[in-house]
């Protein structure tokens, strides 16, 4: 059985809108660039060494594949070839290859690919795919990286839920210019 991992870069309030800056949040891009961080590019690319797929809501996955296909290196190469699982009603040709768009229930859909792969499903963004998935008791491990920066707005990574979600605090490291890497598993 597959292991669905949330993974999400996050401010110290929560929030996980426009890490990048490039979505048009004014408070937007509080993470920088991952690049010129050695130790998040190594989080990112160990990550995705360790992914047997993708799962990513629509907008996130627009955002990806505008993104990674022109790039290279060893993270842009594994992101690529990895399979990636978009859910959506809309989206019907994705471009990005080895892209397949699950087209049902979103919480069916995932509950089959689970059933159905062995390894890592990595979710990054998406995070009203997240908010699903931690509802429906889909999720097996919450992977974030925590900035030091509060915010005050901004979407927030959890919504409300109809009960409390424990989670189990597994691994800590401390990464450069002080964001922590926290790493919880369900149950």
């Amino acid at each position: 059985m597959g292991k669905i991992v949330v993974s999400e870069n996050v401010s110290l309030d929560g929030v996980i809108q426009d890490p990048a800056g490039d979505e048009g949040f004014r408070l937007g891009g509080w993470v920088g660039l991952i690049k010129n961080s050695p130790q998040l590019n190594k989080l990112a690319l160990d990550e995705a060494l360790g992914a047997e797929a993708l799962l990513l809501g629509r907008r996130s996955y627009e955002w990806f594949a505008a993104r990674w296909p022109s790039r290279g290196g060893e993270l842009a190469d594994r992101l690529n070839s990895l399979p990636k699982y978009v859910v959506s009603s809309t989206l019907r040709d994705p471009d990005w290859n080895n892209s397949t768009v699950l087209k049902g229930d979103a919480v069916d859909e995932v509950s089959k690919l689970k059933q159905q792969l062995k390894g890592e499903i990595v979710v990054p963004a998406s995070f009203q795919l997240v908010r699903t998935l931690i509802e429906r008791d889909l999720v097996d491990e919450v992977r974030l990286k925590l900035f030091p920066v509060v915010l005050g707005d901004g979407e927030r990574l959890f919504g409300e839920t109809s009960d409390k979600k424990a989670m189990h605090l597994v691994h800590t490291q401390t990464v450069a210019d002080g964001i922590v890497f926290l790493t919880y598993e369900s149950g």
